[in-house]
């Protein structure tokens, strides 16, 4: 089941609703347990034996948790067991996601749903438990709709034991945060199905082609239209993740801060898959000694951070060269380059104005080198194959061939020709940048600036949805790109 489509907007979402606050606010574990039902049928309806899977983890982690408890004062013990939940953890996953690629693709076995997502949460949970960072959770029924949740069950925001372990057994809401919640959702659900399912119509076009036969302008169009498919697929999922959240009194993290707004890698890997990329930091590149032990080593262990993130992504050779591509850059700007695009120029110190000028010049230079290694790296992501990918890169960079009439021809009807596409793409650039909050906030520094964000907003939800709703209609299939993870 999926957020975007009619079964679970007016069906399955009302109806869990319905439940959840016809229990008093005071039953919390009822609230629980109507959750955790909800849950694992949401997992189940496409899926109904891989919910077996999720359950056996469960259970098996809830064990690892008591043990760790029973074991406190054993330290050589908590290890044995700490290690033996992380061998079981990423072996399953292993299992499923990875065997394959391994083994050449001799032994084919289907990917259970967002197996990556909730393997990361059940880590978290054991790991804090040893790290004593959290209690064991001994309510069986708490630690399983922590992991099952269906909001960010399938595609995240990666969600830690230790963000919503209060939440368990106590939350409030009331009609101000469930409104934010429906806002969150709208918008959330806009961008899914007005935004991404629009670009990436035009990027599947395009990334079907032939890319030795393709224009340059032919990739560099299907490349940006990738580019914002995927920000606006799993940023409008994390949308509606943290509204439905809102709407049941949880809080989770924010797992995107506009990200193409960036001015370097680093930093548009604070901005990006936020969750993900804190819990690699976190549970690996920490423990392997972060940036305690020398640049030499400070730089491998970026390396094997990347490795691990492009590799998490999937059992591909495209995927693990994205992520050492990225991790490359990361390693070049720890080397100095981050400096030179911040303008830290130490000769122009005693000059404030020429200072200025530098640092305005080098952080439109940042911006335009971030994101051509952030759409450069999305099409290593998008290929089928390093082939492909390293043909379509330079299909892009023929700039001999530029031929946007030949883009257009290459399209077709179902491409450039009604003008709607360019008015989305157009769109989906305006929104990638924080134009929104700022003229929200600007409007709020008047004395009627709240009501008229009240209004607007509302306003803005409704047609939101509406339209979402409308777009919606004859193309109830559209599965978010993260769900493959």
């Amino acid at each position: 089941m999926i957020f975007s489509s009619t079964l679970f907007l007016f069906i399955f979402l009302p109806l869990t609703l319905l439940i959840y606050y016809a229990i008093p606010k005071k039953y919390v574990m009822a609230k629980n347990i109507e959750l955790l039902i909800a849950s694992l049928i949401f997992y189940a309806w496409g899926e109904p034996k891989n919910v077996l899977l999720m359950l056996l983890s469960i259970v098996l982690n809830y064990v690892f948790g008591l043990l760790l408890e029973k074991y406190d004062d054993h330290e050589r013990i908590r290890k044995i067991v700490l290690t033996g939940s992380v061998v079981v953890n990423l072996g399953m996953l292993f299992y499923f996601k990875y065997l394959g690629f391994f083994t050449g693709g001799r032994i084919n076995i289907i990917l259970p749903i967002g197996i990556s997502f909730f393997t990361f949460q059940i880590m978290s949970y054991t790991i804090d438990v040893y790290l004593r960072n959290v209690k064991t959770q001994r309510n069986p029924f708490k630690l399983a709709l922590y992991i099952s949740l269906f909001p960010q069950l399938i595609a995240g925001p990666i969600v830690r034991y230790i963000d919503i372990e209060k939440e368990l057994t106590s939350r409030t809401y009331d009609v101000d945060k469930v409104f934010r919640g429906v806002v969150r959702f709208s918008v959330g659900l806009a961008k899914k199905v007005v935004i991404s399912n629009t670009v990436g119509l035009l990027a599947d076009n395009i990334f079907k082609l032939d890319p030795t036969l393709m224009s340059s302008a032919t990739g560099w169009l299907g490349a940006i239209a990738y580019t914002l498919q995927i920000y606006f697929d799993f940023s409008g999922y994390s949308d509606m993740a943290i509204g439905l959240g809102h709407m049941m009194g949880f809080n989770f993290i924010e797992n995107f801060n506009y990200p193409y707004i960036s001015k370097s890698v680093q930093e548009f890997w604070r901005r990006w898959h936020i969750s993900l990329s804190s819990w690699f930091r976190d549970y690996l590149y920490i423990p392997l000694g972060g940036n305690r032990k020398g640049k030499v080593r400070t730089y491998i262990n970026l390396l094997i951070v990347f490795a691990c993130t492009g590799f998490w992504h999937g059992a591909a050779w495209n995927f693990l060269v994205w992520g050492l591509f990225h991790g490359f850059f990361l390693v070049i700007e720890r080397m100095g380059l981050k400096k030179v695009l911040a303008g830290d120029f130490k000769a122009l110190e005693d000059k404030p104005h020429a200072a200025k000028a530098c640092r305005i010049a080098m952080s439109a230079i940042g911006h335009v080198y971030t994101m051509l290694v952030a759409i450069i790296g999305w099409v290593l992501f998008r290929a089928e194959n390093m082939t492909k990918a390293w043909q379509y890169v330079c299909s892009m960079f023929r700039f001999s061939n530029w031929g946007w009439d030949k883009a257009i021809a290459q399209l077709g009807s179902e491409g450039l020709q009604s003008g709607y596409t360019l008015i989305i793409i157009l769109l989906g650039v305006i929104c990638s940048f924080p134009i929104v909050p700022y003229v929200r906030e600007k409007l709020k520094s008047y004395s009627w600036g709240e009501t008229a964000v009240s209004a607007i907003g509302s306003a803005a939800t409704l047609t939101l949805t509406l339209f979402s709703i409308f777009c919606l209609t004859g193309s109830d299939y559209n599965p978010f790109i993260y769900f493959r993870f």
